[in-house]
């Protein structure tokens, strides 16, 4: 073991590192650890070591391999560990109630990690400590976890997965009992006591532990039944349903979603979806596709178009590889496929679910207690629908965290929340997953569809009424990448002291800066005592500028990828706006604040891949 000792020149590195090699027990990332101190690799063994995974309201998401700043078994019992000893402390009743756990299916073969480990390993930690595990026997998707939580009352739930990142990637995700995903103060909460209880329990690795322990149950029959059942409140009308000849291609893009969303078309009465052959079952190197992300538009749905072409359909549904997300395209009259913005497919259900609200409540005064959120980077087509509508519209901060937990907040309180979405293709239409749920949106805008179908109008015809009538609202969203948390820092201080310190932009090449909120220091220049109402944080970036000619942009740092994301919308009142006109006026802005906010080639930014 002597020449297993590191020897990094750096103290805090070689404690790490000699932590590790005590604690680890997984032998492909001890052999992988043991050879980087053999060969004395220094660079590979900083970035490994030289930081621990941050633990936020997202959790952990990183990539999979050796060392505390990775995906693996050690890190995900050590997380566990803490999650546990948290979650005693907030819940007396822990070992009555229990958690739930569960999966997607990837798998990084080169160091012993997969999904489905990580969560058994999660669930030893918690058994052996005495508390029930609803550990699912096989994968899921996400939604599945935070409707569980509050399907069976218990305390927390964990989802091990990535979502749409890189194949090499995985997560952590955490719910509170509430069935939303954590929000400030748990997640430093959580990160404490993760620090404090990073030498593994006696029977943390015994994964036999759980093989016939009585605390261990798995929950999946019965939630793909109650599930299942429990979304069909929101199918409204199931004798179209029945006979419809709309065909629809489903994709899951290699991950967990199709066997779920065949489920879900089936508790409709809708006719079974055509299924990618090459993407329907779940394959963690994610072959076909350069980014398994329909957020990335056309290229990630070339086969769906093929098999639309060959078959005959008309609407493809594409769903990222946890099933939590959800994207539409539509064949237009052109032949050409149209690709629905996250903005648009919000207007589209957020119109959908208020219309079949309506049908089913006369009364009325009912409308005062209906309930939509949007995040508020996203489009503000919602609130414009209930100005008119009479419904209450909330704005919240980025992120489905927010919106859930709102949501709950309002449900206590006997509202009616109907919808909320975000912009990233997120869209919650049932409270029973205060969540994003792409299971049961593709169920619903598919019913969506075959309704329109029968009085002759299509989706984007349909898109084009609801601007008509509730004033057009034109979006653009993109992102640059960088590796660089320096040229980050330095492009928002930048926009902070543009003239001075503490002064912000007021122009944006030809277009005037009318206001400005600073969600990371707590400005904003619309209010009376220039203090923003939403929640501020200062470990994130987020800037929104607001421009005399009724446009509005924001532009911040992802919590999960390495991305600087940016947002515009122009919205005009309902009327004869030139959408035209307007989709010109849109570029305009956002190529100005590329140019002058941005600065790509200054700050070696890598725009979004077409």
């Amino acid at each position: 073991m002597a020449k297993c000792t590191p020897n990094t020149g750096n103290k805090q590195l070689d404690e790490a590192i000699t932590k590790w090699l005590q604690y680890d027990k997984n032998p492909q990332t001890l052999e992988i650890v043991k050879k980087l101190v053999t060969d004395n690799n220094i660079e590979e063994l900083n970035a490994c070591f030289g930081s621990r995974m941050e633990f936020g309201t997202a959790g952990l998401r990183s990539a999979m391999g050796a060392g505390t700043s990775r995906m693996n078994d050690l890190t995900v019992i050590q997380t566990t560990q803490g999650f546990c000893r948290y979650l005693e402390q907030h819940f007396i009743n822990l070992k009555e109630r229990g958690v739930v756990i569960g999966f997607d299916a990837r798998a990084h073969p080169a160091s012993g990690g997969n999904s489905k480990r990580f969560a058994t390993l999660a669930a030893t930690v918690f058994v052996s400590h005495g508390v029930p595990v609803f550990l699912f026997s096989s994968i899921t998707p996400t939604p599945f976890v935070p409707y569980t939580v509050t399907y069976k009352k218990l305390c927390a739930g964990i989802m091990v997965t990535a979502s749409h990142n890189p194949k090499q990637d995985n997560g952590y995700k955490v719910y509170w009992s509430n069935g939303s995903q954590i929000i400030p103060p748990h997640d430093a909460g959580i990160a404490s006591a993760i620090e404090e209880n990073l030498e593994p329990w006696p029977q943390s690795w015994d994964e036999m532990l759980i093989k016939d322990s009585p605390l261990l149950k798995d929950p999946y029959a019965e939630i793909n039944q109650h599930y299942f059942q429990d979304i069909q409140q929101h199918c409204f009308h199931r004798k179209i349903n029945k006979t419809s000849k709309v065909k629809f291609v489903h994709t899951s893009v290699h991950g967990v979603g199709h066997e779920f969303v065949k489920s879900s078309f089936k508790a409709f009465d809708l006719a079974q979806p055509y299924a990618v052959p090459e993407q329907k079952d779940p394959d963690p190197e994610f072959s076909t596709v350069k980014y398994p992300n329909p957020e990335e538009g056309k290229g990630v749905l070339t086969l769906s178009f093929a098999l639309a072409a060959k078959e005959g359909a008309s609407i493809i549904l594409a769903n990222d590889p946890d099933a939590d997300r959800l994207a539409v395209a539509e064949k237009q009259e052109s032949g050409e496929w149209k690709v629905f913005s996250g903005n648009e497919l919000g207007a589209l259900l957020g119109w959908w679910m208020f219309t079949c609200w309506k049908e089913q409540n006369k009364d009325p005064a009912a409308v005062k207690d209906v309930y939509m959120l949007a995040s508020t980077v996203s489009s503000k087509i919602l609130r414009a629908i209930a100005v008119k509508e009479g419904f209450h519209f909330e704005e919240t901060l980025t992120g489905f965290k927010w919106m859930g937990n709102r949501s709950h907040q309002l449900l206590e309180q006997g509202k009616k929340v109907l919808f909320a979405f975000e912009e990233a293709i997120g869209y919650m239409c049932s409270p029973v997953v205060l969540d994003k749920d792409g299971v049961s949106a593709a169920a619903i805008a598919a019913e969506m569809a075959c309704y329109l179908a029968t009085k002759g109008t299509s989706l984007s015809q349909q898109l084009k009424h609801i601007y008509e009538e509730y004033g057009y609202h034109i979006t653009k969203a993109s992102y640059f990448i960088c590796y660089d948390s320096e040229t980050i820092r330095k492009l928002f201080n930048r926009l902070r002291n543009f003239e001075g310190e503490g002064t912000y932009p007021k122009t944006c090449g030809s277009f005037t800066v009318s206001g400005v909120r600073d969600l990371t220091t707590g400005y904003d220049s619309n209010e009376s005592d220039k203090k923003a109402i939403l929640p501020t944080s200062k470990s994130s970036e987020m800037l929104t500028f607001t421009f005399s000619n009724g446009g509005v942009a924001t532009m911040r740092t992802s919590g999960t990828e390495p991305k600087i994301k940016y947002y515009a919308e122009i919205c005009a009142p309902p009327g004869n706006s030139d959408p035209e006109q307007l989709k010109t006026e849109l570029k305009n802005l956002v190529d100005a604040i590329v140019e002058d906010f941005f600065e790509p080639e200054k700050n070696n930014l890598t725009p979004q891949p077409q």
